[in-house]
C-alpha cells in the first residue's frame, strides 16, 4: 500500500467554485467519512479536490468555519445549532445538510471510581456487570452519595465541548440516576486529545469523548468504558457536515457534488470488508496517529471495556451508513435544542425552536442525491426512541428499513410536542 498523502499538503486557500475545499476534522474515528472521500477516489468522482485539515478542539472548528478557513467540518451535531442561536458567539447562521454517523462514542470513568461502583448493592447486580447504563448510574449516584456525606468534593468530569453531544448525552445519564450535573459533578472543557492524559494525572475523574479516546483510557490502564452513546441512545446522532449557510447558498453545485461524495465514502466505510483498511488509513500519524488494533475494534463494535478484558460486543457502536445514519433529521436538532433548553443554555421560544429545526437541511440532501440511486425518507421529523426492532418506513423506493433507536430510560421524543417533553423531564 502507497503512503497516505499528508492530511495538510494541500493549498491553504480554498476555491469552491473550481472544486478545491478545505475542511476541518478532529482526529476520532468518526472523521472517517471525509478520509475515505478524499483516498479512495469519491471526492475526484465527483470533480472535487478536498484538503483535510486536522484541529484540536472543537471551538477552532467552529471559529475556522466561522472565519471562511474552512469551507465546511467535521462537526459536533449540535454545534451548528448553537452557532445559529448566538449560544457562546455572537450568531452565525450555520447548517447541517448532511449526518456522518451515528454513536461512536462513550463515558469512560476512572478505574478507582468504577471499582467503587462495583462494590456497591447495585453494582454487584447482574445487570451492572452487563454494563446497563440505568443500573451503572444507580451505582455511580449511590458512591457520590457516600463521598458526599463524606465530606469530599464532587468529581470532574470532561466534556469536549459545551455545545455537545457528549454534554448533553452525559446529563441525560446523569439527570436519570437523580444526579444533578450542574451540582453533583464538576463538567469542564478538554480537547478529546487530552481525555487520557487527564485522567491518569487525576485532573478529571472521568470524560465523555468519541473513539478512540475511550479505548486508549482503557489500554493505558487509567479508565473503564462504563456507557457508550448507543446504549444511551440507539442510533444518536453524533457528528455532521457543519458549513456558513451563506457558503451552501453561494456555491449550491459544490455542495452537492461533496454530500454525494461523503454519502458513498460512509457507505463504503460501514462495509464489513473495508474495516481493515479504513482501521489503518485512519491510523496514520496525520490522521489519528493511533494503534490500528484499537480502532479497528471500534469499527467492528467490539470495543475493550475493562482492561485486561476481552472485547464486548455493543450492537450499534458505531454506524456510518446503514439506518439512514447520513440522513440529517429535524428532530435530532429538535431534541438536541430541547437538551439547550431543559439546561437553561437558551430560553426555549417557538421562533428558537423553528431557527434549530432549519439548521438541519434534509432538502439539500436529497436535492443532491436526487440524480443517484440512493433511497432517501420520505419524512423529514420522526418520533425519537419508538422503534424497538428493525423497522421498514416510507421512502423513495421503498426499501430502507430504520434499526432500532430507543433512549435507555424508555422516553420517547416527538418533536412536534417540545413543551410536554420539556414539562415531562421537569418531573422527573
Amino acid at each position: 500500500m502507497s503512503p497516505l498523502p499528508r492530511a495538510d499538503d494541500t493549498p491553504g486557500i480554498s476555491d469552491a467554485a473550481s472544486g478545491f475545499l478545505t475542511l476541518g476534522f478532529i482526529p476520532l474515528v468518526d472523521c472517517a467519512p471525509l478520509v475515505v472521500a478524499r483516498h479512495k477516489g469519491f471526492a475526484q468522482a465527483e470533480g472535487l479536490e478536498l484538503a483535510l485539515r486536522r484541529e484540536t478542539s472543537w471551538a477552532n472548528i467552529r471559529d475556522r468555519v466561522t472565519l471562511g478557513h474552512f469551507d465546511a467540518a467535521h462537526m459536533l451535531a449540535p454545534m451548528p445549532i448553537a452557532a445559529t442561536l448566538g449560544l457562546g458567539r455572537p450568531a452565525v447562521s450555520m447548517i447541517a445538510p448532511f449526518s456522518l454517523g451515528l454513536g461512536g462514542n462513550a463515558i469512560t470513568l476512572a478505574a478507582e471510581l468504577f471499582g467503587a461502583m462495583a462494590d456497591t448493592v447495585v453494582g454487584r447486580t447482574g445487570a451492572f456487570g452487563r454494563f446497563d447504563p440505568a443500573a451503572t448510574g444507580q451505582a455511580l449516584a449511590h458512591v457520590l452519595g457516600h463521598r458526599r456525606r463524606q465530606g469530599h468534593e464532587p468529581p470532574t468530569l470532561a466534556i469536549v465541548h459545551p455545545f455537545s453531544g457528549h454534554n448533553y448525552e452525559l446529563r441525560y445519564w446523569l439527570a436519570a440516576a437523580g444526579l444533578d450535573p450542574d451540582v453533583d459533578v464538576r463538567l469542564t472543557v478538554l480537547p478529546p486529545s487530552q481525555m487520557v492524559e487527564g485522567l491518569a494525572a487525576r485532573q478529571i475523574d472521568g470524560f465523555c469523548a468519541g473513539e478512540p479516546w475511550n479505548s486508549l483510557a482503557v489500554e493505558a490502564g487509567v479508565g473503564v468504558m462504563a456507557v457508550t452513546k448507543s446504549e444511551l441512545w440507539r442510533q444518536g446522532p453524533e457528528k455532521v457536515l457543519g458549513l456558513r449557510a451563506d457558503h451552501a447558498d453561494r456555491y449550491p453545485d459544490q455542495m452537492g457534488a461533496l454530500i454525494r461524495c461523503l454519502f458513498r465514502s460512509s457507505q463504503w466505510a460501514d462495509l464489513p470488508e473495508n474495516r481493515a483498511e479504513l482501521a489503518a488509513m485512519l491510523a496514520a500519524p496525520d490522521y489519528l496517529d493511533a494503534p490500528v488494533a484499537v480502532i479497528e475494534r471500534a469499527l467492528e463494535g467490539r470495543p475493550v471495556r475493562v482492561t485486561g478484558h476481552p472485547p464486548q460486543t455493543v450492537p450499534d457502536f458505531l454506524v456510518f451508513h446503514r439506518h439512514a445514519a447520513n440522513f440529517p433529521w429535524e428532530s435530532h436538532a429538535l431534541w438536541f435544542y430541547a437538551q439547550m433548553v431543559r439546561w437553561g443554555h437558551v430560553t426555549g421560544t417557538p421562533e428558537r425552536a423553528a431557527a434549530a429545526r432549519q439548521t438541519y437541511r434534509p432538502d439539500l440532501y436529497r436535492r443532491a442525491l436526487a440524480p443517484t440511486d440512493a433511497d432517501l425518507p420520505r419524512a423529514s421529523a420522526k418520533i425519537e426512541g419508538a422503534l424497538q426492532h428493525r423497522t421498514p418506513v416510507a421512502s423513495r423506493f421503498g426499501t430502507m428499513s430504520l434499526g432500532p433507536d430507543g433512549f435507555f430510560d424508555g422516553r420517547l421524543f416527538d418533536p412536534d410536542h417540545l413543551d410536554q417533553y420539556l414539562a415531562e423531564l421537569k418531573q422527573h
